[in-house]
């Protein structure tokens, strides 16, 4: 169900960047090429028909983003991803020396501080 809904919400985007080219803008738009071939619905009512189907594609692009929240999959590890790169980074935080790479830092002399 949640990939139907990432499925849906990609393609209402591409839907909506269609329908906000083709509204009219300050220049004219595509929207200016629909009024000299149809008579019937006229300049108006073809921007009223535009900015709703924006509208909409609007809506249903939140709707489906709402409910995917509730239809994401469960983890199903015992500890999530942030909790195993810590784990890993402090184990080997020990061994890392400034200027001695990760595996030389192993077979590196200790030095003592001089007094």
């Amino acid at each position: 169900m949640y990939t139907l809904l990432v499925i849906l919400v990609v393609i209402a985007s591409i839907f909506m960047c269609l329908v906000v080219l083709i509204q009219e803008s300050k220049g004219g738009g595509l929207a200016s090429g629909f009024a000299s071939g149809n008579q019937v619905m006229g300049v108006r009512k073809t921007t009223d028909v535009i900015e709703k189907l924006t509208w909409g594609l609007a809506a249903v692009m939140v709707v489906c983003s709402v409910l995917s929240v509730y239809f994401i999959p469960a983890a199903t590890g015992e500890a999530s991803v942030m909790e195993q790169i810590a784990t890993e980074q402090s184990s080997t935080a020990s061994t890392n020396l400034p200027g001695i790479p990760a595996a030389d830092a192993a077979e590196a002399p200790a030095e003592t501080p001089a007094n």
